[in-house]
């Protein structure tokens, strides 16, 4: 990724222009979060309480099918946001800590900036 800063994180996008690579992979992980039912998953994956979540917690809470919940998941796990576990009939999820702390390093500025 980018250069670290003195804090041992990475330089946010107001610190340096991001590489070719970096913005190729970054917009993949952004576009999955640009779906509300997904941005939604997400933080109630990453909110609850012990770290994971069954897929049987996760569809109630949408008026949406069972198929589309998991092609959801899918694109999330996909961008390495989740990822999950198949335990007996059930899927159980997990944020990544790693992705997660990738994307706020990137938005993060070392300086105020201004709108």
């Amino acid at each position: 990724m980018q250069e670290a800063d003195s804090s041992g994180c990475c330089a946010g996008l107001a610190s340096a222009p991001l590489g070719e690579t970096d913005a190729a992979e970054l917009a993949t992980v952004f576009k999955a979060l640009g779906d509300p039912v997904r941005l939604r998953l997400l933080s109630m994956i990453a909110s609850r309480e012990g770290g994971e979540t069954c897929v049987c917690e996760l569809t109630p809470a949408f008026e949406l099918s069972q198929p589309t919940i998991s092609h959801h998941l899918k694109l999330l796990r996909q961008a390495g946001l989740i990822d999950g576990e198949r335990r007996g009939t059930w899927v159980y999820y997990w944020a990544v800590p790693s992705t997660l702390d990738r994307m706020a390093a990137v938005l993060r500025s070392s300086q105020a900036v201004q709108p």
